[in-house]
């Protein structure tokens, strides 16, 4: 029985999701396999789809963010920092050749607020969700880089979309990060009114 590529990469995913485990936040796997072959070699990527060609972009970025994590877990700033700017460029790439690929968007506002790059996420986070209303993972981290933004009541405007679109595991995560900032004596007053004071 031979082993088709599609499925050892599956595999490969599905091991490498633990690297997400750390925190709480997980951008959304690819939703087909990556095909890595080099370009020129007959059947290896000249024949795939402008989506697959997208998606094989995203492939690549999701798996530079799995590492750029376990960078971070490990103390490795400056390497995790590369590989954020990796996955980024990766999944600009993504959405040049498909504008449309609203999870890619949501990786590139992942990646963008990973490097502290605010106005380009909380746009890349706009968009996928302009593409997509109901991207529940969208609408989490979009709450979460309001929040770290100071944007409290931007913040609540997500749970509160979150909790009508009854994503439960979404809106507990927002919600306790809008906990912790609430509890944050600094910054409580600050974070509550939308405006920061830096």
């Amino acid at each position: 029985m031979r082993i088709r590529p599609w499925y050892l990469m599956l595999a490969m995913l599905l091991i490498a999701a633990p690297a997400f485990s750390s925190g709480t936040e997980k951008p959304e796997a690819p939703t087909s396999p990556t095909n890595n072959n080099p370009a020129g070699v007959p059947g290896n990527g000249n024949d795939l789809s402008p989506r697959q060609q997208a998606e094989q972009h995203y492939g690549n970025a999701y798996d530079d963010v799995a590492k750029a994590k376990e960078a971070v877990a490990a103390g490795k700033q400056k390497n995790a920092e590369k590989l954020f700017k990796r996955a980024l460029s990766d999944c600009r790439d993504a959405v040049a050749i498909d504008s449309t690929y609203h999870e890619a968007w949501n990786l590139i506002g992942f990646t963008s607020r990973k490097l502290g790059d605010y106005p380009h996420s909380l746009e890349a986070y706009r968009t996928a969700l302009r593409i997509k209303p109901d991207f529940v993972q969208a609408r989490e981290y979009y709450g979460e880089a309001l929040l770290e933004t100071k944007d409290m009541k931007g913040a609540k405007e997500q749970l509160a979309m979150l909790i009508k679109l009854g994503a439960k595991d979404q809106a507990a995560l927002l919600q306790a990060a809008i906990d912790k900032v609430a509890a944050a004596p600094a910054d409580s007053s600050a974070a509550s009114t939308g405006k920061g004071t830096k």
